[in-house]
């Protein structure tokens, strides 16, 4: 099996994914997972392609991640594992898609707006 690349993206976070058969190292800007994102939730949500398609320890994937935080980049991160698991196999997306894995979060910050405090509150109204 060659190298699979995938991006996946997250509000500002771009994650590319490079998987290849392996022990199920995984290694996040030249860093340990551990390292890298230190709360079990966002380990949790790295692992989650692997977990449902019970393929825990048999790939090694190299990870190159930036912009947004912390979380934005686990969840980039995810996606990219998620497609990179459904091209090694077509049959791993039957699991992933009902879990909602495979579906890029639209969401974004909304801008602030001149003439007021940030996207949607206003200045303080004072009547003197």
């Amino acid at each position: 099996m060659e190298v699979v690349h995938k991006i996946g993206r997250r509000k500002t976070a771009v994650a590319r994914v490079y998987v290849s058969e392996g022990k199920g190292n995984i290694t996040i800007n030249k860093r340990d997972l551990k390292d890298y994102f230190t709360t079990a939730t966002l380990q949790y949500k790295v692992k989650q392609p692997f977990a449902l398609t019970e393929t825990e320890d048999t790939y090694d994937v190299k990870v190159n991640v930036y912009g947004g935080g912390i979380t934005g980049q686990a969840e980039a991160v995810r996606l990219a594992l998620s497609r990179a698991m459904c091209e090694i196999n077509e049959e791993n997306r039957t699991v992933l898609k009902p879990e909602g894995l495979l579906t890029r979060d639209p969401r974004m910050v909304e801008r602030k707006k001149f003439g007021q405090k940030k996207a949607r509150k206003k200045f303080q109204f004072s009547k003197r």
